[in-house]
């Protein structure tokens, strides 16, 4: 079975790759199922009705001079997927979002998850104290120590207080984004065996992201040791992304990251259906 787990469209403002267009190439690639999964980050975007307006970002290579700071436009995105799996009934399309949560914008998720139907979610941890890991603000100021154990109680304190989601989202994204180099597995191991206690107790998941590969990171993400240390304490539900923003990235790698869970002692992958896992053997 060939799924993607973790792509993002024209609904995510930091993608333009249209909905029907990934549904398109994905039947080309023989792919069985695919979610989406587009992006919310309350605390550094607004929703598009917001009444205080919208925020904006300095345009890159390419873009207008300013490009809007926006979730998702939930009644067109839902209307488009319901569209899209009327018009494509030979690939499944499930409905999902990636929620970028901080502590302090819990509240705004609950509502927005209690007001639509939701197959899959992926929490991440894109932006702590509304400080953004890949333009340094987040860790400037902070030793390699700080910013690292400050992203992982992030995450450990949003887990012990959210509950409706999926898996966790590239859970050491930090690692992408550390100008120091990679930080030893030993000294973050005991908060992330906590976050992956309390994930596995509360019956849910992570995702392997296949992005690694384009960012050039020499190991996966989440990490061979975290991933070891997820089977070893019973963590059974696993997806696989390939974190798509365009084209060239949909369906990539996915068949590598399933041969790693193999190799590492793994029996299955998942899909799910309305929040609930479906099992695959690898």
């Amino acid at each position: 079975m060939f799924t993607d787990y973790h792509v993002h469209t024209e609904f995510s403002d930091d993608s333009d790759y249209l909905m029907e267009d990934v549904i398109k190439d994905a039947i080309k690639m023989n792919m069985d199922e695919i979610c989406f999964t587009d992006h919310v980050d309350y605390g550094i975007k607004r929703d598009f009705d917001d009444p205080r307006g919208m925020l904006y970002r300095k345009g890159g290579p390419g873009e207008p001079e300013k490009m809007p700071l926006a979730n998702v436009d939930y009644p067109k995105y839902f209307e488009k997927i319901a569209l899209l799996k009327k018009k494509y009934p030979e690939i499944v399309i499930k409905q999902g979002m990636e929620f970028g949560m901080q502590m302090y914008t819990i509240d705004l998720y609950q509502k927005l998850f209690n007001r639509y139907s939701f197959d899959f979610i992926i929490l991440s941890c894109h932006q702590v104290e509304d400080k953004e890991f890949w333009t340094q603000d987040f860790q400037r100021g902070r030793t390699q120590q700080e910013y690292n154990e400050r992203y992982y109680k992030e995450i450990l304190d949003v887990i012990k207080n959210y509950k409706d989601y999926s898996v966790l989202g590239h859970l050491d994204l930090i690692s992408r984004y550390d100008e120091n180099g990679p930080y030893p597995f030993e000294k973050i191991k005991p908060m992330i065996q906590e976050i992956l206690e309390i994930v596995i107790q509360d019956g849910k998941g992570i995702e392997i992201n296949t992005s690694s590969h384009r960012y050039g990171l020499k190991d996966s993400q989440p990490s061979r040791d975290i991933l070891k240390l997820y089977k070893e304490l019973g963590g059974k539900i696993i997806t696989i992304g390939s974190d798509s923003h365009k084209p060239d990235h949909l369906g990539a790698y996915i068949n590598e990251a399933k041969e790693l869970l193999k190799e590492l002692g793994f029996e299955y992958y998942c899909t799910f259906e309305k929040m609930k896992p479906i099992y695959h053997k690898l």
